[in-house]
């Protein structure tokens, strides 16, 4: 099959579309014939080896792995023999680790659902990293509720076109700061309020939020405590690539670090993948609750292209690959 792979760190440059064996199936596992998958920022880092501290999972001085990618869409080609909830020709979407190929094995336990009737191979791959750090950002850490006023910093790219839309179906008033030029994009998908951060700065606004998704990290702790009412809570999603050596978690320390006698909560989370959470979001695409932006499509053999594009920080929604 072909597969993105790469056996160094390093830009785009260093990955490649090579020819490799298909991934064998287990007695658990559901062999997916990928027809979409879709880009992250996780695969940025995971493809520079940025943070340098996150080498210590991911291997110090080259890749453990040499797949790239975790969202896909597809259809089941084959299952094991213990596999009782999918068979051949089922579609299906979900995570898996070297989700750049044409197959992806993923045990029938993990992070594979059924795909919703109505739902393209795009707009599914489009949503699981990406729309689990939404889901999990807002009502697991942020403990949204109906009425709520929710700020989301960074609202039009990948995560941030999930939280709109995510927050509205939890009845929250929501609010998304982003660009001029996504405005427009931003309102369209739901959000009562929208801040255009080259006009005006969110902070100095007379309005009070009780829950902001940051997913830009554009503000200091000084500042987005000034918008925040007194038991608000402030969960970090994203930042700025920051230093080479922690990355992001540069600013995420800062924060923290600067709210700890806050009454205010400071969360910072990586989304997990679950089953029961990509079924929530199967329903509320079913639904068309949630409707995944794609931003632009590129074919499996332009993903360096893909990456490329990704890490000049302008994307509006998502980026996705036709495999």
């Amino acid at each position: 099959m072909r597969a993105i792979v790469r056996s160094t760190y390093g830009s785009p440059e260093v990955i490649e579309l090579r020819d490799i064996e298909v991934p064998v199936l287990t007695d658990d596992g559901v062999l997916v014939r990928v027809q979409a998958a879709s880009v992250n920022r996780v695969d940025w880092y995971s493809m520079t080896g940025t943070p340098l501290v996150g080498r210590v999972g991911s291997g110090l001085l080259k890749p453990k792995g040499e797949g790239l990618g975790t969202d896909f869409a597809g259809t089941v080609e084959a299952v094991g023999k213990d596999v009782s909830l999918f068979r051949p020709g089922d579609v299906v979407f979900g995570g898996r680790d070297g989700a750049f190929a044409e197959y992806v094995c993923v045990r029938e336990s993990r992070a594979i659902v059924p795909m919703p009737a109505g739902v393209t191979f795009e707009e599914a791959a489009a949503v699981p990293v990406a729309a689990l750090t939404a889901l999990q950002g807002l009502r697991d850490k942020g403990q949204i509720v109906r009425g709520q006023h929710v700020l989301i910093n960074g609202a039009s790219g990948g995560v941030g076109t999930f939280a709109v839309q995510i927050a509205k179906a939890f009845g929250a008033e929501v609010t998304g700061v982003c660009s001029t030029g996504n405005v427009d994009l931003v309102r369209s998908i739901g959000a009562d309020h929208v801040i255009d951060y080259t006009r005006e700065d969110f902070t100095r606004s007379d309005r009070r939020y009780d829950l902001l998704l940051d997913v830009a990290g554009s503000r200091p702790w000084s500042a987005c405590r000034r918008v925040l009412n007194p038991q608000a809570t402030l969960v970090l999603v994203g930042a700025p690539k920051g230093s080479r050596l922690f990355g992001p978690l540069g600013h995420v320390a800062r924060v923290q670090l600067a709210a700890f006698r806050s009454r205010r909560k400071v969360v910072f989370f990586i989304a997990r993948f679950d089953k029961a959470d990509l079924a929530i979001l199967a329903e509320l695409l079913a639904a068309r609750t949630v409707v995944p932006v794609i931003d632009r499509r590129y074919e499996l053999s332009q993903t360096a292209e893909a990456l490329r594009y990704l890490g000049e920080g302008h994307a509006r929604g998502k980026i996705v690959l036709s495999v």
